[in-house]
């Protein structure tokens, strides 16, 4: 019989909710129609309900249906903005790139080509707080700078990046704005309401099944953004993201967007009443943390435990916690966070950090007791 072990690494991914399971497993096996095929029932239904979908994934964020276009996830999400635009920018002579030392690889390793393409790409630093400040990123906006791209909230820390105040900002200049909200998605819903040009979203952070995401992709004074597709096949999704569209996925990750805003105020309220049950029982440990703790999600920390590697509590713990040290994506080495690393902090806090993240449901039976008891065996 397998020991209960409680899951804190909602960050890399969460479970998919039973009621959106319900309705992906329908449209898998009853309703399983191509929502391209033109010509029986079967299409049609598929059709009306990834049209009603993409209208209500759009209001999510104030934008409009012909404004979202459904991806496998983030990282897809994130190519097809980061890349779409780089032609434009060749044209028009913006080579100018803004983002953040501690974004994401689906970001970082894009901007990276796109360096190696002859484009400048200004990666700053948010200091140990690990949050810009918009009037920062502001000051290096030029005339040549064809795209900011920040992330919503981090994936390693919490910590909540100003892009509602930074939309407001860019939108007097000619510089789009691109926000990766894998992370942020249902849990901040009103930064996603600002002027942003281009939002990236992933499924699997909020309940919904690996595999689906959405791209939003607004217009700018009534004119669209000039991306050009990186993928050919076919017309779907406005030549953006040619392919069968996964209609299990896409109705999965709707249902699941429906559930997270009609109930994130209360689930917010869980998660953070689990944070504090933490806090209050660690410190009896000799611990920090790392990240601004004033704008932050409840359910992200990122901690140091004094005198003891992450590698050591990821080991010694795994018996009562399911944790990490940052983005699944790099979890296979243990080598510093490029994201605590960029916030300047030591060398052994950069290669230590300890990310708990969770879905309230999943760790309101967390036996903090027992943790600290076992935290504390590793520092003894």
């Amino acid at each position: 019989m397998r020991s209960v072990v409680t899951y804190l690494d909602a960050a890399a991914t969460t479970r998919v909710d039973p009621r959106v399971a319900d309705v992906v497993m329908h449209w898998m096996t009853e309703d399983f129609g191509n929502a391209g095929s033109r010509t029986h029932d079967y299409g049609t239904r598929a059709r009306k309900a990834v049209q009603q979908a993409r209208e209500y994934l759009a209001s999510t964020v104030d934008a409009e249906a012909s404004e979202l276009i459904f991806t496998s996830g983030a990282t897809e999400s994130n190519n097809i903005a980061l890349l779409g635009l780089a032609p434009y920018g060749e044209k028009s002579g913006r080579r100018h790139i803004i983002t953040s030392a501690i974004e994401h690889k689906a970001v970082i390793e894009p901007l990276e080509h796109l360096a190696s393409r002859g484009f400048e790409v200004e990666f700053l630093s948010p200091g140990s707080s690990g949050r810009l400040r918009a009037d920062a990123v502001m000051e290096r906006v030029r005339p040549d700078t064809l795209l900011v791209s920040l992330m919503h909230v981090n994936n390693e820390t919490g910590v909540i990046q100003p892009v509602t105040e930074l939309a407001h900002m860019l939108r007097k200049t000619q510089t789009y704005l691109h926000v990766d909200a894998a992370q942020g998605y249902g849990k901040v819903p009103e930064d996603l309401k600002a002027p942003i040009d281009m939002i990236s979203i992933s499924g699997h952070k909020v309940g919904a099944p690996k595999g689906v995401g959405a791209l939003v992709v607004r217009l700018r004074e009534f004119e669209a953004i000039p991306l050009e597709p990186i993928m050919f096949g076919g017309g779907q999704e406005w030549k953006l993201r040619p392919g069968t569209l996964p209609v299990p996925l896409v109705m999965g990750l709707a249902e699941a967007a429906k559930i997270f805003h009609s109930e994130h105020k209360a689930w917010n309220k869980r998660a953070l009443q689990v944070r504090q049950r933490l806090l209050d029982g660690l410190q009896k440990t000799q611990f920090r943390i790392n990240g601004d703790q004033e704008h932050t999600v409840p359910h992200i920390l990122n901690l140091y435990f004094e005198g003891v590697s992450a590698e050591a509590l990821i080991v010694g713990l795994k018996e009562q916690v399911a944790v990490a040290t940052g983005s699944a994506c790099t979890s296979a080495s243990y080598t510093p966070s490029h994201v605590l690393a960029a916030m300047g902090l030591p060398r052994n806090v950069a290669r230590n950090g300890l990310r708990l993240s969770w879905f309230p449901e999943q760790a309101e039976d967390l036996d903090v007791d027992e943790l600290v008891k076992a935290i504390t065996r590793l520092q003894a």
